[in-house]
């Protein structure tokens, strides 16, 4: 069993970026030598998101808008009630989605479908810095 493990950084500009990381998950899979096995995306933080989608512009516009119809920023929620920052809706946009996604891997590379990609969801009101830590763990 082999393990190897990147981050990927990224700068955000805030409520609703959205991030397309596929190639970056698949240069660290290909580098890692595994070619049978899984890898774990997992974001750093609590207000912002991993998951997969077809990545693109309709989708990219329809996923936040969805949160925000969901669970939307002018609510009053708990956590705005004792911190009075303004993300008490970021954290739970991020709790829905979740802050990890494992795909499996074969023949040394991502096993995602014709139409699926894999994306970062910022769900925090301002910009942010993040790190995103990708695990790839299998055979060589």
């Amino acid at each position: 069993m082999k393990t190897h493990q990147e981050e990927i950084h990224l700068q955000t500009a805030g409520h609703r970026d959205i991030h397309d990381l596929t190639g970056k998950v698949a240069a660290i899979v290909r580098r890692s030598g595994v070619e049978t096995g899984l890898v774990h995306v997992f974001n750093v933080g609590s207000t912002a998101c991993v998951g997969t989608i077809e990545f693109e512009p309709g989708l990219e516009r329809d996923i936040g808008e969805l949160l925000d119809r969901l669970i939307p920023p002018s609510r009053s929620y708990g956590h705005e009630q004792a911190w009075h920052d303004g993300n008490g809706h970021s954290h739970l946009q991020a709790t829905l989605i979740g802050p990890d996604l494992t795909v499996p891997v074969t023949g040394g590379r991502l096993r995602l479908g014709t139409w699926q990609q894999i994306f970062h969801l910022e769900c925090y009101v301002d910009p942010r810095a993040r790190s995103i830590v990708v695990t790839v763990s299998g055979q060589p």
